[in-house]
């Protein structure tokens, strides 16, 4: 049995609401899964990807697996079109890693005054740990890419269909990142994945929700 909530998982320093929808199964032993969407305001796809996936969703979830999906995790940033939040801070260099760095490669990837500060990031990090989800998939816009942190066989999947490159490296120095936080120093494996920026929305429903399905359905293999 399988039930639908929806929530709130957290808020934002304005008081936005940031929604949460989850699928979670009274059997114990399926794998955790959460999908973040709209990370950086100005990264749209990403955003489409995840609502995409909650409607495909609403009325038909056949997967064993206990999903959650936050399709809009800076809604200050997405009501502002900016990647940084209303504090202009990127949330993505903002987590509490062992390389965090008040340095900012530029203004865009504003790490924030201190590891942490941002709220809506202080509600993420207690509701991993908490959950302890087996995988993370964060859903961007980039380069098409499919960046790797942890084993990932979900990847080659969604390679398959998709025609991503899979990288296990994106290029550059990311001090903040859920990738490095999650993947790396929590052993969480996380997917960063790179929709191609300014694809049509149209073509994210069409490619990329049904390609992050197929990942899902080798997530269901990451039973307790």
């Amino acid at each position: 049995m399988k039930a639908f909530n929806f929530f709130k998982f957290g808020h934002t320093a304005l008081g936005l609401p940031i929604h949460g929808y989850s699928w979670n199964s009274d059997n114990s032993s399926f794998a955790k899964v959460l999908i973040l969407g709209g990370v950086h305001g100005d990264e749209p796809e990403g955003i489409v990807a995840a609502k995409g996936l909650i409607e495909n969703f609403r009325n038909h979830f056949n997967l064993n697996l206990n999903l959650t999906i936050v399709p809009e995790f800076n809604p200050e940033g997405m009501l502002l079109k900016t990647r940084g939040n209303s504090n202009k801070v990127d949330l993505n260099r903002n987590l509490p890693t062992k390389d965090w760095s008040p340095i900012a490669a530029t203004e865009r990837y504003n790490p924030g005054p201190k590891a942490l500060s941002e709220i809506e990031n202080s509600f993420l990090v207690d509701w991993i740990k908490k959950e302890k989800p087996d995988v993370i998939y964060s859903l961007h816009s980039w380069k098409p890419m499919l960046n790797t942190n942890g084993d990932l066989p979900e990847a080659a999947v969604i390679a398959k269909h998709t025609g991503y490159i899979i990288e296990p490296d994106i290029g550059y120095p990311t001090p903040g990142s859920l990738g490095t936080y999650a993947g790396l120093e929590n052993k969480i494996p996380t997917l960063t994945y790179e929709i191609e920026r300014d694809i049509s929305f149209d073509q994210v429903i069409k490619i990329h929700v049904p390609a992050i399905i197929e990942g899902l359905k080798i997530s269901q293999n990451r039973k307790k």
